[in-house]
């Protein structure tokens, strides 16, 4: 049953109706119902297409949080064979709001990792929705030692609101975990390359995105903040989280003007929930093609690039 977003009202009629008629068509031959079955699902499509080719942010935002959008375990069964998930940080515990391991990219051997939310209550509560403590951004760092020291390239996939913000993940040291999760993204000799796939949120999403290539989903968010925390921060109500949105410049159109991603990954039409195996395949060839730009290059100058690219953000031309 396919879930629709409060913009998306006009659409969801049109396509109710256009069910309505294929069950009738389905009890007979009528050439009518074939005919006004037709332009119904041209008009739908039709209305789907003008309305996302003209999304602003906060509904970008919506479509990014979408509760049927694909998750970091659905691009993986899509894309990566043999996967072998690893656990724990060894120093406290398993956190499963990050999920990471080993397995075969299109013929080559691969680490990728990324949040997960869970497409269910259950697996929402398990995965903490997507929100990571510090053992999650140690795990992470495991992962990336691994990945270094057998040569092997690291493929993060991100999606989370932000690290988990409990006193518990303060008390375990939240800030330092993420920083020192950054700081090896930084220091790999192997390739790193992050899609953003869902929501990129604050330090969460760059402990593991500062990456050679930062690639992004058409209808993706990233953001220094939620648009509803830096409401509430900048108009003391996250009521104005839409404004905030519009005034964040958290698009990947807007990113990719500003230097901050390297490339947009186009959705099907209606956002990759409407046709998650071809959002796979198309991250996926984003992923490849990054993958062997990256083929040429040393460790000392993959390293080299990763830094000039984040230095050079920000900077006038």
């Amino acid at each position: 049953m396919r879930s629709y977003l409060d913009f998306e009202k006009p659409v969801a009629e049109l396509e109710a109706k256009v069910q309505e008629l294929r069950q009738v068509a389905g009890q007979g031959d009528s050439v009518a119902i074939g005919e006004e079955l037709s332009r119904l699902e041209a008009k739908a499509e039709k209305a789907l297409a003008d309305l996302y080719a003209g999304l602003t942010p906060w509904q970008k935002c919506q479509v990014a949080r979408h509760p049927q959008r694909p998750h970091f375990n659905d691009y993986v069964k899509a894309l990566v064979t043999d996967f072998t998930p690893l656990a724990g940080d060894r120093l406290f515990g398993e956190d499963a709001a990050i999920v990471g391991g080993f397995g075969w990219f299109r013929g080559r051997s691969i680490c990728i990792m990324g949040q997960e939310k869970g497409s269910d209550t259950q697996a929402r509560i398990r995965h903490n929705f997507g929100m990571a403590r510090p053992e999650g951004y140690r795990k992470a760092v495991r992962l990336m030692q691994l990945a270094d020291r057998f040569d092997v390239p690291v493929v993060s996939l991100v999606d989370t609101p932000g690290a988990f913000p409990g006193v518990e993940a303060e008390e375990r040291g939240q800030a330092e975990a993420i920083a020192r999760a950054t700081d090896l993204c930084l220091a790999l000799g192997v390739p790193n390359i992050a899609v953003i796939v869902g929501e990129g949120g604050s330090g969460g999403a760059i402990a593991i995105a500062t990456c050679n290539n930062v690639l992004m989903l058409e209808h993706a968010i990233y953001t220094v903040a939620s648009p509803e925390a830096s409401a509430s921060i900048l108009w003391r109500d996250s009521a104005c989280a839409e404004e905030a949105a519009t005034n964040m410049k958290i698009t990947a159109q807007d990113l990719l003007k500003f230097g901050i991603i390297d490339k947009i990954v186009a959705e099907p039409l209606g956002g990759a929930h409407r046709d998650p195996d071809a959002a796979a395949l198309a991250i996926g060839d984003a992923i490849e093609e990054a993958l062997k730009g990256a083929d040429s290059l040393s460790r000392d100058e993959l390293r080299a690039a990763r830094a000039e690219k984040f230095l050079t953000i920000g900077r006038k031309p």
